[in-house]
């Protein structure tokens, strides 16, 4: 489970890349019922998600304007500088070297050898989600993947996780689950997927990091989904031990994941 104990290597946020800030916020906003607040002058343009009070998300404009609009996950790391040579050493590119975010904290951008992109974040005076694993916040964090041992080589080697493999219903694979180094079963954050590059199409066939969201009905937050200009791509349907999940995407084409794990709690 995702928690807010961060320690090195934890997804800590993630923030949509966004065309329209403003339209991605009322979608959002209409889907899981987030309030939608501007983080001040000094950010301008971005907006701060917030659920039952508590910051779970953000929505910033792109980075680069030639990529689609997408969701990005921060990792948590104490020596940001440290973190990204490594990145670069293992065969990764910097996106953006490390620079401050006021007193927020430390960030960098960074492609994986895969294409993958993901931020590192050394925390500041903000240390990032204030609430997850519960309804309408983060619960789980995934990589589609062309190379799941090229993957698994590389973050294994930046960020010293732990790897589960777990085969998949009929046969159809492995799905690898990932938990920070040395915690336990209960400390499994997130998971990576190969796919062939013609199935990641949003992607244009690279790694794909995306947000898996807690909801408590799966099929009624799809349907708001679709009923707010969004897609459902798959689902909702039953995935046995893990609870009822939808694949969608917003009007905009960024994509996320529906999870409902209480049939998998059962």
């Amino acid at each position: 489970m995702i928690t807010t104990d961060f320690v090195n290597g934890s997804p800590c946020w993630v923030d949509l890349g966004a065309t329209d800030i403003e339209a991605s916020a009322e979608f959002y906003t209409r889907v899981f019922g987030w309030e939608a607040s501007y983080t001040g002058s000094r950010m301008a343009g971005y907006k701060l998600m917030r659920s039952d009070g508590a910051a779970v998300a953000g929505i910033a404009p792109r980075i680069d304007e030639d990529e689609p609009p997408e969701w990005g996950v921060q990792f948590w790391v104490t020596d940001i500088e440290g973190a990204a040579v490594r990145a670069q050493e293992l065969g990764g590119t910097i996106l953006v070297e490390p620079m401050d975010l006021y007193e927020f904290g430390r960030f960098a951008h960074i492609a994986d050898p895969q294409g993958g992109w993901f931020t590192l974040w050394q925390a500041g005076s903000f240390t990032s989600a204030e609430a997850v694993d519960r309804p309408n916040s983060l619960c789980w964090v995934e990589l589609w993947t062309p190379s799941a041992q090229g993957s698994r080589e590389y973050y294994g080697g930046l960020f010293g996780w732990d790897f589960e493999d777990v085969g998949l219903p009929g046969g159809e694979g492995v799905y690898t689950r990932i938990r920070p180094a040395g915690l336990g079963e209960d400390r499994y954050f997130g998971g990576l997927m190969e796919m062939p590059a013609e199935q990641l199409p949003q992607a244009e066939g690279r790694a794909d990091w995306h947000p898996v969201f807690e909801v408590a009905d799966c099929d009624a937050t799809a349907d708001t989904v679709k009923a707010a200009g969004g897609q459902v791509f798959m689902g909702p349907e039953d995935a046995p031990g893990v609870g009822r999940m939808a694949v969608c995407s917003d009007p905009f084409s960024a994509g996320f994941v529906l999870l409902d794990p209480r049939t998998g709690r059962d």
